[in-house]
């Protein structure tokens, strides 16, 4: 097939009219590719896609000027309220407008629709055919209630109509190419910013207790693998790749695939014509229990400079029966020891606060992390997420868990199921990367995590450290472009991003926008973001 930017996976015939879709979203440390990709196929069908990012001071104001048919929300858990706060203010001042929420806190707490009368419509799972759909419909005028994939407020009667789910997009290379003009027209910073970001696969094969595939594919869409883990071909990939490099600036690619190497047979010809096509270094996430030297290998040569591996945890009875990763020391180990190996910066993903997990089993994780000589490592503390199977074996183990609206904005630094040493746990987090990049502190750990008071201390180390592994991260990307000189050591772009980030707090009173702006610049590219890990 030819490979083009516009999507032929949706009926193309023209709508009776075009209607003005806005996408209003918070300022986030990475481009939105879910949003590029409804853009895409939305404008493909004939309507019209704009974005507007908050904070704005005159965000109402502009909402009124582009006049929007539909307002469109990705509502993640522990934002939903900041959403809904918005929305009803939407509602006060645009009345007429249509409200749709999608996103994971719409997907597996669809209630939300029930509890907010401001609310339109939801969109559970992939929404570009759903949303094409809803949209011709409003635009003739017609009944739209039937609309799969969404659960819809009728406007006679309020009752709320709970459509089936469909079956995931087959083809995404039918899709076409994320629309990027959306997010880099209403952020220049997106523009700007030296790193992209592409994926080349939806789905997971994986059956992780704490993720969100295997609730969506067995309790939201109710399919298989083979239907749900979909990849795009690789002229496909290279052929939006190739478009971005020749339209917008880019030095480096960050891959956001949950699991890279899913396939041998695309890796081979990925890493056998990147390099020679695009040539632009790049990360990836790999998995364990897939992985062999020669897929090492091949990255390497490709231009990888940096790789992940999800520890998780180091007990087996944690990382398996209950995190259900289903990998073994040895794979852990071997992967890590293969990445290095090859000149491959190594990363690692690891979770504290397992249900079942003691003290000592977290203590074991650092450990692992240190026996692997892990350059980067990143931590989370566990989240219950609603509909994810994690969240019923932590109350069939009798822990508390938060109610959904008390999750904490900043999640991933405190826990929000209650069990012992849950504050010494919070304080491991924070000391976790700099206990492992200096071993000698494992002496030390018991007396620092059980000092409660030595929390905030503890996070301002934990900021100023990972700072240092960003710069450290950013000077390995720029010796893989062949830059040079004092602006690109680690050092100098260290002490440059804790300047700056010292004088945002004292001038953010003042300029609130324009600090968050520049705290946002220096935020991408962190990986603690980038890898959903904060």
């Amino acid at each position: 097939m030819t490979v083009t930017e516009t999507a032929t996976a949706i009926d193309p015939s023209p709508p009776a009219r075009s209607l003005k879709v806005l996408f209003v979203n918070d300022y986030l440390p990475q481009e939105m590719l879910g949003i590029m990709w409804l853009s895409r196929s939305i404008k493909d069908a004939g309507h019209q896609t704009k974005a507007l990012f908050l904070p704005d001071k005159d965000w109402v104001e502009k909402i009124g000027e582009y006049a929007p048919d539909v307002v469109c929300f990705s509502v993640t858990t522990g934002m939903h309220l900041y959403s809904i706060d918005v929305a009803k203010r939407i509602r006060k001042e645009y009345p007429d407008t249509f409200i749709l929420f999608g996103g994971p806190h719409p997907t597996f707490s669809p209630e939300i629709i029930e509890l907010n009368d401001h609310i339109d419509a939801i969109c559970r799972g992939e929404g570009e055919v759903a949303i094409v759909e809803l949209l011709n419909h409003l635009a003739a005028g017609e009944d739209y209630q039937f609309v799969q994939n969404m659960w819809l407020r009728d406007p006679k009667t309020g009752e709320i109509n709970k459509n089936t789910q469909r079956p995931p997009i087959p083809d995404l290379d039918s899709l076409g190419f994320p629309d990027r003009e959306i997010i880099y027209d209403a952020g220049s910073i997106y523009r700007d910013s030296d790193r992209k970001v592409f994926v080349t696969q939806r789905g997971c094969p994986m059956n992780c207790s704490f993720c969100f595939h295997h609730a969506l594919k067995k309790k939201i869409v109710g399919t298989t693998n083979a239907k749900y883990v979909r990849k795009r071909s690789v002229d496909h990939v290279l052929a939006e790749i190739k478009q971005v490099k020749e339209k917008y600036n880019l030095k480096f690619i960050h891959f956001v695939d949950d699991i890279f190497n899913l396939s041998g047979k695309w890796l081979d010809e990925f890493c056998e014509r990147y390099p020679k096509e695009i040539g632009v270094p790049f990360d990836v996430i790999l998995m364990a229990n897939m992985t062999r030297e020669h897929h090492i290998e091949k990255l390497a040569s490709a231009g990888c400079v940096y790789a992940r591996i999800a520890f998780e945890a180091a007990n087996d009875y944690i990382r398996n029966a209950i995190f259900r990763k289903n990998t073994t020391i040895q794979q852990l180990e071997d992967a890590a020891f293969w990445i290095k190996k090859h000149g491959i910066r190594l990363g690692s993903l690891n979770m504290l606060g397992g249900p079942g997990a003691s003290l000592e089993d977290d203590l074991e994780t650092v450990r692992l992390n240190i026996r692997c000589k892990v350059d980067q490592p990143l931590v989370s503390i566990m989240q219950p997420y609603p509909m994810f199977d994690i969240e019923d074996m932590t109350k069939e183990m009798g822990y508390a868990v938060a109610a959904y609206d008390d999750f904490p904005v900043n999640f991933k630094r405190t826990a929000t199921i209650e069990f012992e040493h849950k504050r010494e746990i919070e304080n491991l987090h924070k000391l976790f990367a700099i206990i492992i990049r200096n071993p000698w502190m494992m002496r030390f750990v018991g007396p620092l995590i059980r000092r409660r008071w030595m929390s905030k201390v503890y996070l301002v180390i934990y900021m100023l450290h990972s700072d240092w592994m960003v710069s450290e991260q950013a000077k390995i990307y720029a010796n893989a472009q062949g830059l040079r000189g004092p602006k690109y050591w680690a050092t100098v772009d260290f002490v440059r991003r804790v300047s700056v980030k010292g004088a945002l707090r004292a001038w953010q009173t003042l300029f609130n926008k324009a600090a968050q702006r520049t705290a946002l610049k220096l935020q991408m590219g962190d990986e603690r973001v980038i890898a959903h890990m904060d």
